[in-house]
């Protein structure tokens, strides 16, 4: 027989009023994992065992069932597992690696920032702030569903860059810039996933630092009314975040949406297309990028909807490039199926006995309880190919809004529905792209 093994991020979020210290509620949540049968698809907080966990802990979940690596310093244990039948080696025993993140969430909720404490009346905030881990933010990592690899990769990539800082190694050596450029059409979730990844991070890396902090730039702020000022703006922008980053237990995550707005193409504004105040602008970013890469607790996430625009010295900064579509049909299914079954848990689609719609359509079992409504969300999914995911979270909606017109019905009746309501989507964007 042989042995498999695999990596489960066990996040646990601490109960505000429990008076444990960290460690107490990992030797709570290890007790249990042990106590527990195949934890990883088994595991439940309110069984009646998980007593004493559940007086100081309100959520435990399994995440990254992978070999990623994590945060060294966080709990790890090994048990050995038998995999559920669905799985597919069950016919194993698995060895696992549990690696515990204990957290907090904070639920002060978002702060804006104004330049100078210019909150005039009209006026834009510079800037938007979260303490991490957020309420705001919690599942919406999980939430979002893209191609391949790329929540891995990004994960993988902050917590990369936070061993290479605190192992020192030699930067005249090898170069990071801590930078993410994540570019594609609008509505594909770019800049979901990068707050999604500073409130994720914060979790995985709960024990090298007590909080995060997440500051969303707003690049149209800080193009000034008045001529050659921009640059100034970004600089003194730069300088309340140096603020933040000095402090060494905090976690810092700028987030500039839109970058293409603050880093315009140099070659385009010299040629005379551009203002001269956007090359200050730019000149100013990059010399900020520049100064505080060497803080170990920073990482600069960024979104561009028209990459081609952004001027090549920042391209070339970023370490990470991912190009974020529109979602092809697999991982449509999945988006439709999450909604559909958020709307069954709350009872406006009724499922037999609250059966939940499998997230993958791949080798389904055709005995399956609810193989035919999968077989028709699929259908459903093909013909969503090229609708954004913005637009298919809002499916749901429109389907209930404009066919359903009722409390609730039936998940054949909803399927049917929502068919309709995709192709009238698709028949609005045609219409609009044919008048543009």
């Amino acid at each position: 027989m042989d042995r498999q093994t695999q990596c489960v991020h066990v996040e646990v979020a601490r109960d505000p009023r429990s008076d444990l210290k960290r460690s107490e509620v990992e030797g709570l949540v290890k007790e249990a994992l042990n106590n527990s049968f195949n934890p990883v698809d088994n595991f439940r907080l309110h069984d009646p065992a998980n007593k004493d966990l559940r007086k100081h802990v309100t959520a435990v979940s399994f995440c990254s069932v992978s070999s990623t690596w994590a945060d060294p310093d966080g709990l790890e244990f090994h048990a050995a597992c038998t995999i559920s039948d669905d799985n597919p080696y069950s016919d194993n025993t698995l060895e696992t690696s549990f690696r515990i993140h204990v957290y907090e969430l904070n639920d002060d909720g978002e702060n804006a920032e104004f330049m100078d404490d210019d909150e005039e009346a009209g006026s834009s905030p510079s800037s938007h702030h979260w303490v991490l881990p957020s309420a705001n933010f919690h599942g919406l990592w999980d939430s979002l569903i893209f191609e391949s690899d790329v929540k891995t990769r990004l994960i993988d990539y902050v917590q990369t860059a936070i061993l290479y800082a605190d192992k020192n190694v030699d930067a005249s050596l090898i170069s990071w810039n801590k930078v993410i450029l994540l570019h594609g059409p609008p509505g594909t979730g770019k800049t979901s996933l990068c707050k999604a990844l500073a409130h994720k991070a914060t979790i995985r890396l709960s024990s090298r630092f007590t909080y995060g902090q997440l500051i969303e730039i707003n690049s149209h702020s800080l193009f000034s009314k008045w001529f050659s000022e921009s640059g100034k703006l970004v600089m003194k922008m730069f300088d309340k975040i140096q603020e933040l980053i000095e402090d060494p237990q905090s976690i810092v995550f700028l987030l500039i949406d839109e970058v293409e707005s603050l880093a315009q193409c140099r070659l385009s504004a010299e040629s005379g297309n551009e203002p001269s105040d956007s090359i200050r602008a730019v000149n100013a970013l990059l010399t900020q990028i520049d100064r505080i890469k060497r803080y170990p607790n920073v990482m600069i996430l960024t979104t561009s909807n028209v990459v081609g625009s952004i001027d090549l010295a920042f391209v070339d900064r970023a370490d990470l490039k991912i190009f974020i579509g529109n979602p092809p049909a697999d991982i449509i299914y999945g988006i439709l199926a999450s909604s559909v079954n958020e709307l069954i848990r709350v009872g406006i689609v009724l499922s037999e006995d609250k059966a939940m719609l499998p997230l993958t359509y791949t080798n389904l079992d055709k005995n399956h309880s609810l193989y035919d409504c999968a077989h028709q969300l699929s259908n459903i999914s093909n013909l969503s190919v090229n609708l954004s995911g913005r637009t298919l979270r809002k499916i749901p909606f429109l389907t209930h809004v404009n066919f359903v017109r009722r409390e609730n019905c039936t998940l054949y009746e909803f399927l049917a529905f929502m068919k309709k309501a995709v192709e009238v989507e698709k028949a609005e964007a045609l219409a609009l792209k044919r008048k543009s």
